[in-house]
């Protein structure tokens, strides 16, 4: 049953800036959609239109009649001096005006009414809301000392999660969600993901979070240039149809591409030949080359990040070491430890993700590290030629007076202003965008120059805290190949699961009772983790000793792969590599043959002799469509080899 449906809706700011444009779409019962694009694509625009919140410039929409909506925003939607607890209880108001009126009825002796009333009340859930309420303010990170907090002096961070949690105890047949992952641990996350399975609703969620997206949506729809393109699977679906589609329209628009070089070719060399039969000819091509409907370029229509992260010279070996680490804040009896017995051993290249529940001080453990705070016990080194670049989740390092290109110029003054121009385009700041004031800058924004720094300061061991956060997926995948393709060193903070399935090499968990390594990415960290708490603590004791050492020298496990067997593996995957680079270098100059031999058969095709030699005619056709049937399967194949 069709719950949602959109006819051509069309909206546009200032006149000019077209967000959605003759978009349509049909949503039924119990489907789940993520809706993704750039930053300032028109996802929350599209939402709130959806919600009643914004009307179209043109189209309509069709929601169904008796359902009750949900909306999350951004911003949490809270302005209120209630406390914590009153704003829940607004949801479950009629329970205690029920219970009031059992309570008068129980007294005045009416028990039949009293039982109507008391089963309507069990069936409702009057019995079981206020363990349903501390479930889920627990889910959300409230404990009881916090139900009598005022929401005005909550942080914007808890008003969302506050507003998350209202919105789930309401439950609306639909629920329109945007950026609901924000500011939620891995832990947290986890649980709404498990809850949004069971949810028996419709959900349309706006987020950059590419493994929630997975965990979450069986529909993707994407927003790019004001249109709508479906993809009918999660997120990964989404990103693999996608890149077969822009193949696809690539190969399209490049073969339109040829065949406009060759007519127009053509058309000259006729016009050149200067007889009148030859003219007529050009004429028709032209007339048939302005009816032609061009293809535009696939990528074409808004910038891409460009990023590559480059250091000034290479670090020695070891790159970090620390021993015996604690931090703790206050004294005597309001003294607060956030850890101890943190041990680290970061070798160049390695790219280490540190990951732990808020508020454990894994912020505090990576600005110890650098030297910008000092530990309470413990000593740390960093090694010969280290050059640390810090990448700060609140871009407080950024001068908000400052301008675009006046925060680059304070950095950098051996550049010219052309030259940082040049540079800022490649972050998508052009024009007069590099004229504005840092402090009037999107969080996007605000990430994007401040990669951009942390790019141009050449250091070899990048410190990273929560580098994800504010960046659309086309630009997180941007940043991620730039860190995978860095000869240098990471240390990343992250709570990106998607993110941390790609990028690291190791993973640090932070406890307060020191660091616990996992010798591979995020499903890697989950699956140990689980089998630790099911082992119990002797595999932890055995991984935290190894902890302060080399990763490779833990001891293995039994099941888990010895340092030998570790390294035949790896030969085996270096072969395998070898193998497909020399295959698709062959591949490579077998197309570049067959296109230049179909290019020489075109120049053939074109000559008059040729064109009166029926027999000459036939055979070059004949062999130019086998040279084109050849050159796209080594294509297909040279694809496959690609994926």
């Amino acid at each position: 049953m069709i719950v949602i449906s959109a006819n051509n809706l069309t909206k546009e700011y200032d006149g000019s800036n077209l967000v959605l444009d003759k978009v349509s779409f049909a949503v039924n019962k119990g489907e789940r959609i993520g809706i993704i694009g750039i930053n300032g694509a028109g996802k929350t625009t599209l939402l709130r239109m959806l919600a009643g919140e914004l009307p179209p410039e043109e189209g309509d929409f069709f929601v169904s009649s008796g359902l009750r909506i949900g909306y999350l925003k951004q911003d949490g939607g809270f302005d209120s001096e209630n406390t914590v607890i009153e704003e829940v209880n607004k949801v479950f108001e009629h329970f205690p005006e029920m219970e009031q009126e059992m309570e008068r009825l129980l007294a005045a002796n009416a028990l039949d009414a009293y039982e109507q009333l008391r089963e309507r009340y069990e069936r409702m859930g009057g019995y079981m809301y206020q363990s349903e309420i501390r479930g889920i303010l627990t889910s959300m990170a409230f404990d009881e000392s916090m139900y009598n907090m005022k929401v005005s002096t909550l942080s914007g961070g808890e008003k969302t999660r506050l507003a998350l949690a209202v919105l789930l105890l309401e439950k609306p047949d639909i629920l329109f969600l945007d950026e609901p992952t924000n500011h939620l641990d891995i832990g947290t996350l986890k649980w709404l993901e498990q809850y949004l399975k069971g949810y028996r609703g419709t959900i349309m969620i706006v987020s950059h979070d590419r493994y929630f997206l997975n965990e979450t949506v069986n529909r993707i729809f994407e927003i790019e240039h004001g249109r709508l393109s479906i993809y009918e699977g999660n997120y990964d679906f989404y990103a693999e149809e996608r890149r077969n589609r822009r193949e696809v329209e690539m190969r399209h628009y490049e073969k339109q591409q040829k065949e406009l070089e060759r007519q127009e070719e053509m058309i000259r060399r006729f016009k050149q030949r200067g007889t009148e039969k030859l003219a007529k000819r050009a004429a028709s091509r032209e007339k048939r080359l302005s009816a032609m409907d061009l293809m535009e370029r696939p990528d074409a229509g808004h910038g891409k990040l460009k990023l590559n992260f480059r250091q000034n010279f290479q670090s020695g070996k070891d790159v970090l070491q620390a021993e015996d680490l604690s931090k703790s804040f206050g004294y005597g009896m309001n003294r607060v430890e956030l850890f101890r017995n943190v041990s680290i051993d970061v070798k160049r290249g390695e790219r280490v993700c540190i990951v732990g529940a808020n508020g454990i001080g894994k912020t505090t453990l990576i600005r110890m590290l650098m030297g910008d705070l000092v530990s309470t016990t413990g000593h740390i080194r960093a090694g010969h030629n280290v050059q640390f670049g810090y990448y700060d989740q609140g871009q407080q390092l950024l001068n908000d007076s400052n301008t675009v290109i006046g925060e680059l110029q304070d950095a950098y003054h051996l550049y010219s202003e052309g030259e940082l121009r040049n540079i800022l385009g490649r972050f998508l700041f052009r024009g007069e965008a590099v004229f504005q004031e840092i402090g009037d800058l999107s969080g996007g924004e605000r990430a994007r120059l401040a990669l951009l720094k942390l790019m141009m300061s050449g250091a070899n061991t990048l410190i990273l805290d929560e580098p994800t956060n504010h960046l659309d997926i086309e630009s997180k995948e941007v940043f991620e190949e730039a860190l995978l393709e860095f000869p240098g060193t990471c240390i990343i903070v992250s709570h990106d699961r998607y993110f941390l399935n790609r990028i690291p090499t190791r993973i640090m968990e932070l406890t307060s009772d020191g660091l616990v390594n996992y010798l591979g990415k995020y499903d890697y960290y989950v699956e140990k983790k689980q089998q630790l708490i099911e082992s119990g603590s002797k595999y932890v004791a055995s991984l935290a000793k190894a902890g302060s050492g080399d990763p490779a020298q833990a001891e293995p496990e039994s099941g888990q792969l010895s340092a030998a067997e570790e390294r035949k593996l790896k030969k085996e995957r270096e072969a395998e590599e070898r193998r497909l680079n020399r295959r698709k270098e062959a591949l490579e100059k077998e197309i570049q043959r067959l296109e230049e031999e179909i290019e020489s058969i075109n120049e053939e095709l074109m000559k008059p002799e040729v064109m009166t030699d029926h027999e000459r005619l036939r055979s070059l056709s004949d062999k130019m469509e086998e040279d084109k049937a050849a050159l796209d399967a080594s294509y297909e194949q040279w694809l496959e080899l690609q994926e």
